[in-house]
């Protein structure tokens, strides 16, 4: 038995028991290889870290405005979100082919997070600029609008590009002109995503931001539920599934191209079907920001940064365990359920049979995806009843317990039973973090704070892709499916540690409630 002590005030438990974990990976009935030791050693790890986050200064409360934001109808939080299905649809067909649309243009499996890790890195560019401007910027179209429109262009241009870039191997290697258009497409992902993150936390006050968030995520399964099913869905319709001279089959370009005009149109609906409140509205609304620090440039950012509030630090912590397992997820699925469940080859990654497993994986993928728009609309009743962090660390729990039950698969299709665990804490990772993170932001600092919160997003993608190829291959024997049950086991320590975050919106509205009542 570990035992933790709790923060004053917090909702965590007293201790965290090892016994069944420690029971399952000694089980006769399902022997692990030794290497996947490491991954119930390194599972430990937070229970070390959490000392040193608790060890940080008390938290600061955040500047509020004069006024309470009015509340939003539910028809005005749908239209002001619904541009996320859009970038969810680009990101499903990113997250679900960019693997094997690489493999196509002769990447190793070894190398796939070196090419991956192109993305994070842009986005822990882009998003701290994109938020740093848009706090700053007012015009005909808005504060955050501009960067959705922008952003969902130059999306969509790359997602027609991508699966086309073996068309332009003569000039330059199709496996660098992919890479490239990955590092172009997530750049404009980012552009145009950051800024809904911050439009939602504006525009709504802390009693919604829960269900505001929710819908958010909602609208973000939806496109990601069609997003990933599509080249299956395209196959099964007749379009071809067989590689053509450039490598990619034509079920997966013209899914792409679906892909760009669907991003286009969600991003116009948020931009002509929802409002945001102009300079002196927004001032009276969030407050006034520091003016020691007001126009002093992109160092600011870096100011703010060292001033993050400690729920955001403590967040970050989740965050990483979290990110770095659906790295994980996204780059090595296709090939460990290749390997392992279909018992392919490392040479057959153009194969049908190959393209047969990555339609499997895109398809429980839309699964998850499937159940993550479900679970959604759920979060803010379960959210209600037990509390923000119980409802984070639970959905943490059973996406955790998922990854690790795909090394027990060998029928293709339990490979949805394990994705329904992933999808409830895909949802959960969609809305919580934010939910917690945006009571606890100063006034004027939201996009800024929003697009510095990606770092803790980026971090672990990039150190997952430094080092997840050669753990894969040197460690793992070229064995993907290890990679998976790390995956696992990294969840389950993001749950613990959500446990012992300070949410200081939660604390504000049982105060307003208290003061109801009396």
């Amino acid at each position: 038995m570990i035992f933790l002590k709790c923060e004053a005030g917090s909702e965590g438990p007293a201790f965290f028991n090892s016994r069944s974990l420690q029971n399952f990976l000694s089980c006769k009935k399902y022997t692990l290889n030794k290497k996947t030791l490491l991954c119930s050693c390194l599972s430990f790890l937070p229970l070390i870290l959490i000392t040193i986050v608790m060890a940080v200064s008390a938290p600061s409360t955040s500047a509020l405005g004069s006024v309470q934001k009015p509340k939003m109808s539910i028809a005005q939080i749908f239209t002001m979100s619904f541009g996320f299905l859009g970038i969810q649809f680009g990101f499903a067909l990113q997250n679900g082919n960019t693997s094997r649309i690489l493999r196509s243009f002769g990447a190793d499996v070894e190398q796939l997070p070196m090419f991956w890790i192109v993305a994070p890195l842009v986005g822990m560019i882009v998003q701290p600029l994109i938020g740093h401007y848009s706090d700053r910027t007012w015009n005909r179209l808005g504060r955050r609008k501009p960067y959705f429109l922008v952003g969902a262009l130059l999306s969509s241009a790359a997602l027609i590009f991508l699966p086309n870039s073996g068309g332009m191997a003569g000039v330059i290697p199709a496996l660098w002109i992919g890479a490239g258009m990955v590092m172009v497409m997530d750049a404009s992902f980012n552009v145009a995503m950051e800024p809904f993150r911050a439009l939602v936390a504006d525009n709504l006050p802390d009693s919604q931001s829960t269900i505001g968030f929710s819908i958010q995520t909602f609208l973000i399964g939806l496109g990601a539920v069609v997003g990933s099913a599509l080249p299956d869905i395209m196959g099964r319709l007749g379009v071809s599934k067989v590689a053509g001279a450039d490598g990619i089959a034509d079920n997966i370009k013209y899914s792409f191209y679906v892909g760009a005009v669907v991003f286009v149109a969600a991003i116009l609906v948020t931009i002509f079907f929802s409002k945001e409140y102009a300079p002196a509205e927004y001032k009276k609304y969030n407050g006034t920001p520091n003016v020691e620090t007001k126009n002093e440039g992109i160092g600011e950012i870096f100011k703010d940064f060292l001033k993050m509030p400690k729920t955001m630090k403590q967040l970050g912590l989740v965050q990483f365990f979290s990110w770095f397992a659906l790295f994980s997820m996204w780059v090595f699925t296709t090939d460990a359920v290749a390997t392992h469940v279909y018992g392919l080859g490392e040479n057959d990654a153009k194969s049908v049979a190959y393209n047969d497993a990555g339609n499997a994986v895109g398809s429980s993928f839309a699964i998850y995806n499937f159940v993550a728009m479900v679970y959604a609309l759920f979060l803010p009743s379960i959210a209600s009843a037990i509390g923000r962090k119980a409802t984070h660390a639970l959905s943490l729990i059973a996406g955790g317990v998922g990854l690790i039950s795909i090394y027990f698969i060998k029928d293709p299709s339990m490979l949805n039973v394990s994705m329904v665990g992933v999808g409830f804490a895909w949802a959960s990772i969609l809305a919580m973090p934010y939910v917690i993170l945006s009571g606890s932001i100063p006034a004027g600092k939201m996009g800024i704070y929003m697009g510095i919160f990606n770092f803790f997003i980026t971090l672990p993608q990039i150190v997952n892709g430094l080092a997840g190829g050669w753990i894969v291959k040197h460690i793992y024997g070229g064995q993907p499916i290890y990679a998976i049950v790390l995956a696992g086991f990294f969840m389950l320590c993001a749950a613990v540690c959500v446990l012992f975050v300070y949410d200081e919106g939660a604390i504000r509205i049982k105060q307003a409630k208290l003061a109801v009542g009396d």
